[in-house]
C-alpha cells in the first residue's frame, strides 16, 4: 500500500476541496471565468501543474515495487527526468490541460484505494467522482481542447455557470455529509 489515506480523510479532503473551489466561482464569477478562459494555454500554469504531475510520477517510480522491472528503476527515473525537461522545452501546447489530466489520473488512485473493500454505501459517492475524474483526465490528455470548449460553454450563460458552481458545492457537501455519517 503506497498511500495511507483513509476513506474518512479522503471524503473530508475532497469535500472541502470541491466546496472551496466552487464557492469562489459562484461568488466572483467574472474573475474566475477570465482566469479559466486563459488557463488552457497558460504556460506558467502548465509548467507548475506538469511539474507536480512529473514529481508525483517520479516519486511513484522511486517508491513502488516494480517487480521484475525493479532492476530498471534507475533507467525509468532517468527517462522520466529527460521526458520532463523535453516536455517543458517542446511540448507547451495545452500543457496546463494535459497536466491537469495527469493529476486527475494520479489523484484518482489514492481515492479509489481509500474506498477499497469498505462496506459503507457512502463510499460510492467518492468512487463515482474518482471514475469521472479518470475519464476527464484521459480526455484532457488526449483532446485538451475539450476543456477549453467546456469552459466557453459554461461561461456563455449565467445559468450554466451558476448551475455548475452549485453542482460542485452540492457534491462537496454530499461528500462531507457522508463523512459525518461514517
Amino acid at each position: 500500500m503506497i498511500y495511507s489515506l483513509t476513506l474518512e480523510t479522503a471524503l473530508l479532503a475532497v469535500g472541502f476541496f470541491l466546496v472551496f473551489t466552487h464557492l469562489p466561482a459562484l461568488v466572483s464569477a467574472s474573475l474566475i471565468q477570465k482566469h479559466l478562459q486563459r488557463f488552457p494555454r497558460s504556460a506558467p500554469s502548465g509548467a507548475v501543474l506538469f511539474s507536480a504531475a512529473a514529481g508525483w510520477f517520479f516519486w511513484l517510480l522511486y517508491s513502488t515495487d516494480l517487480g521484475e522491472f525493479s532492476s530498471m528503476r534507475g533507467k525509468f527515473l532517468m527517462l522520466t527526468a529527460i521526458a520532463y525537461v523535453l516536455t517543458l522545452r517542446f511540448g507547451m501546447e495545452f500543457l496546463s490541460v494535459r497536466a491537469l489530466g495527469m493529476l486527475l489520473l494520479l489523484v484518482a488512485e489514492p481515492l479509489l484505494e481509500s474506498a477499497w473493500l469498505r462496506p459503507e454505501a457512502g463510499r460510492l459517492w467518492l468512487v463515482t467522482l474518482a471514475y469521472v475524474w479518470i475519464v476527464c483526465g484521459l480526455f484532457f490528455i488526449g483532446t485538451p481542447y475539450i476543456l477549453r470548449d467546456l469552459i466557453s460553454w459554461a461561461s456563455a450563460s449565467t445559468l450554466r455557470w451558476r448551475t455548475a458552481a452549485l453542482a460542485g458545492i452540492l457534491y462537496g457537501a454530499i461528500l462531507l455529509g457522508v463523512r459525518a455519517t461514517i
